[in-house]
């Protein structure tokens, strides 16, 4: 069975994640080249330090962030948050959870499973009143022939639910699923369950490999379990008494040590591979080997990090929001962000010199940039300013010649 799905994997072009075809639509890999070093699910995962660090901080980053509701007013964007969707995405998406408590949920499924779920509750009228979470690793999505999507929610009693009544966010795939970057880690993220076993199991015995006891006499099976139950302690557990060994016998250690395996290095490693699957830096997962390989300090690996990972994350919700959760006049009159400079806010010396230079030049008001400090507005700041030491060069150039 297992040389056939090759085969048809072969011929059909890969994962039937990677094509849209009527069906279930599956988020893990078809096959797997290898058999992991131990089995691997969500529960498993999250015990891997790494995995958790990774994934926490993507989920907690982003639900630190407000988000913005801008009328489109023409060429410009006003910021207009009277919206009533803006108040369930800040405020109260549902009757269990904060507006934090919800983010969190739904970018914890996307980073594991590639997909988030939510069931759009509305009144009669079709405004939404609340947004609530599943699971993903209990929800299937299916293509129907007609080209509808429908998703099932498996719990005590299965409930199926069109399209339109699920928001459904996704990560890259094939544009009705994600892939999943748990199933496609799972190699990586065994051996690092399998490392952590195997740690755990040699301290316990208080790090002493397994070994044979050799005996120079033919012994009875009486007399081997006997010695074998006197010696145990040299291999196993931890009683460091001096053992005394007669009649020739010899101990003769037969388990690989640590450096021989050089357990810590993998174990390190592990760290900078489950990094790349979660696209954050390994350094912001306390690895600090890695404090130096990128930009010139920490600085400039965060806002790489924010840039490159981040970025894209809150992009991915932004054309979510406004494709599925806006009506079609609503798409066309709203434009929705996340509040992104609150990730890249400078220290207070960088934001004086950057808001004199903004209100110098003309770019902003005085008051627009008191209130980004959170300072109560002025008399008469509501004007833009120009420095006025500058001048056009057409007119330096036409003084310099006259005076010439």
């Amino acid at each position: 069975m297992a040389i056939l799905n090759r085969i048809q994997s072969f011929f059909a072009g890969g994962s039937p994640s990677a094509r849209v075809e009527p069906g279930l639509q599956i988020a893990t890999p078809r096959t797997y080249t290898n058999t992991p070093a131990k089995p691997v699910n969500f529960d498993e995962a999250m015990t891997t330090s790494a995995w958790w660090a990774g994934c926490r901080l993507i989920a907690e980053t982003i639900a630190s962030l407000p988000i913005d509701f801008y009328r489109i007013d023409g060429d410009s964007r006003v910021k207009d948050n009277s919206h009533p969707l803006w108040e369930i995405l800040n405020h109260k998406p549902n009757r269990y959870q904060t507006n934090v408590e919800f983010w969190e949920t739904v970018v914890l499924n996307l980073v594991n499973s590639g997909n988030g779920y939510c069931v759009i509750d509305r009144t009669s009228r079709g405004r939404i009143i609340s947004l609530l979470p599943l699971m993903s690793a209990q929800t299937t999505t299916e293509l129907l022939n007609d080209g509808s999507i429908i998703h099932s929610h498996i719990s005590q009693n299965t409930r199926v639910f069109s399209s339109e009544n699920i928001w459904h966010t996704k990560l890259f795939g094939n544009g009705i699923i994600g892939l999943s970057p748990l199933a496609h880690a799972r190699q990586s993220i065994g051996i690092a369950l399998a490392s952590e076993d195997r740690v755990s199991q040699m301290y316990k015995n208080g790090v002493k490999p397994t070994g044979v006891l050799m005996v120079d006499k033919v012994l009875s099976d009486k007399q081997r379990a006997q010695v074998r139950e006197n010696f145990r302690e040299l291999a196993e557990g931890n009683n460091d008494d001096l053992f005394v060994l007669e009649a020739g016998m010899k101990y003769q250690a037969v388990s690989m040590t640590p450096e021989d395996v050089e357990l810590l290095a993998s174990r390190r490693f592990q760290i900078e591979d489950i990094a790349r699957f979660l696209g954050v830096p390994s350094v912001l997962m306390n690895d600090t080997q890695a404090s130096t390989t990128w930009g010139s300090g920490i600085e400039q690996i965060v806002s790489g990090f924010y840039r490159l990972n981040l970025r894209p994350y809150l992009g991915r919700f932004e054309t979510s929001i406004n494709r599925h959760l806006l009506s079609v006049q609503d798409q066309r009159r709203y434009e929705i962000r996340f509040n992104f400079d609150e990730l890249t806010k400078m220290d207070r010396k960088s934001r004086v010199e950057a808001n004199s230079k903004a209100v110098g030049s003309g770019l902003e008001t005085p008051n627009e940039a008191r209130k980004r400090e959170g300072l109560s507005p002025l008399s008469g700041g509501d004007k833009l300013y120009m420095n006025g030491t500058m001048v056009p060069i057409d007119g330096v150039t036409g003084q310099t010649n006259e005076q010439s």
